[in-house]
C-alpha cells in the first residue's frame, strides 16, 4: 500500500517540489521549487527547506530548521549550487544547512543516520559523512570534512577547510583549526589538543582490542615520540601491523594541508 504524502493546509509547498510517498509536511512549513524529499521524511512545523536541496528517506526535520539556503559567502553571487543530504538524519530546532559556494564541487553533502541536535550549524561545501552526533550550537565552517561516526560537543567551533577523521571525539567548547585526526580526543577552548584515542567510541563500536592495541602503538608513535612525520611514518610501517585503521591514520595525517591537532 502506498503511503499518502500529508500537507498542512498551512503549509507553502511551491509547483516543482517533489515529495516521495509517506512525506509529511507540517504546519507553516515552507517548501522551495527546487527540493526533493524522499520517502517518509517529515517537516514537523515550521521548516523552511529551499534552494537546490534532495533529501533521502526517513529523515525528521524539527521546528524552525532551515536547510538549503545560500552560503554566508560574499563571493557568492547566485550561482547554481546543491545540498544533498541522506536518509534517517535527525535535524533538531533551529539547524542551518547552506547550500555550497561556487568554490568546490558545488555541492554540500550529509549523509546518513546523523543527529544534529539544536541550532547546528553546517556550512557550504561541508561533506558530513554518516553515524554522526553534533551537540547543540556546534558549527561547522565552509568546506569542513566529518568522516563517519564522529562525535561533536556542544559549542564547539571548526575552522573552514579542517578535516575531522572518523570515530573522532571532539569536547565541547573547543576551538578546532587543525585536522583532527581518525580515532582520538580532541578538545581545548584556546586550541584543541589531543588527548589520547577515543577508548570509550571505539569500544562502544566494537574495534577488537587488537585494532585497539595496534592504534595505541601507532598514536603513541606519531604524537607522543616527537620524531619528524616522515620518520614516525616509517616507523609505524616497520613496527606496527599495518591493518586498515591504522593505514587509514597515517594517510589522514600524510594528507593534511592545515597542519594536524597534536
Amino acid at each position: 500500500a502506498l503511503m499518502t504524502t500529508e500537507i498542512h493546509p498551512s503549509a507553502v509547498v511551491a509547483d516543482g517540489a517533489e515529495l516521495d510517498e509517506g512525506v509529511s509536511i507540517g504546519p507553516l512549513c515552507v517548501v522551495g521549487p527546487k527540493v526533493k524529499l524522499g520517502k517518509g521524511t517529515r517537516l514537523v512545523s515550521n521548516v523552511t527547506v529551499d534552494g537546490n536541496t534532495t533529501f533521502g528517506e526517513n529523515n525528521e526535520v524539527l521546528p524552525f530548521a532551515c536547510i538549503g539556503m545560500i552560503p554566508q559567502d560574499l563571493k557568492y553571487n547566485g550561482e547554481e549550487t546543491a545540498l544533498v543530504v541522506g536518509s534517517n538524519n535527525r535535524i533538531r530546532e533551529y539547524v542551518t544547512i547552506h547550500l555550497a559556494s561556487s568554490d568546490g564541487d558545488g555541492e554540500t553533502t550529509v549523509g546518513d543516520d546523523n543527529f544534529f541536535m539544536a541550532y547546528v550549524h553546517i556550512a557550504h561545501d561541508c561533506k558530513v559523512g554518516s553515524h554522526i552526533i553534533m551537540a547543540n550550537y556546534a558549527g561547522l565552517s565552509g568546506h569542513v570534512v566529518l568522516e563517519d561516526h564522529v562525535v561533536a560537543g556542544g559549542m564547539l567551533g571548526v575552522h573552514q577547510f579542517t578535516r575531522i577523521g572518523e570515530y573522532a571525539m571532539l569536547g565541547g567548547v573547543s576551538r578546532i583549526i587543525h585536522d583532527v585526526p581518525p580515532y582520538v580526543i580532541a578538545s581545548g577552548a584556546d586550541k584543541a589538543k589531543l588527548y589520547g584515542l577515543n577508548l570509550v567510541g571505539l569500544k562502544r563500536n566494537g574495534f577488537t582490542d587488537e585494532t585497539i592495541s595496534e592504534l595505541k602503538a601507532a598514536y603513541r608513535i606519531l604524537f607522543r615520540e616527537k620524531l619528524p612525520l616522515g620518520d614516525a611514518i616509517k616507523k609505524i610501517q616497520e613496527e606496527v601491523a599495518y591493518s586498515d585503521k591504522v593505514r587509514h591514520l597515517v594517510e589522514f595525517v600524510q594528507a593534511n594541508k592545515r597542519g594536524i591537532c597534536r
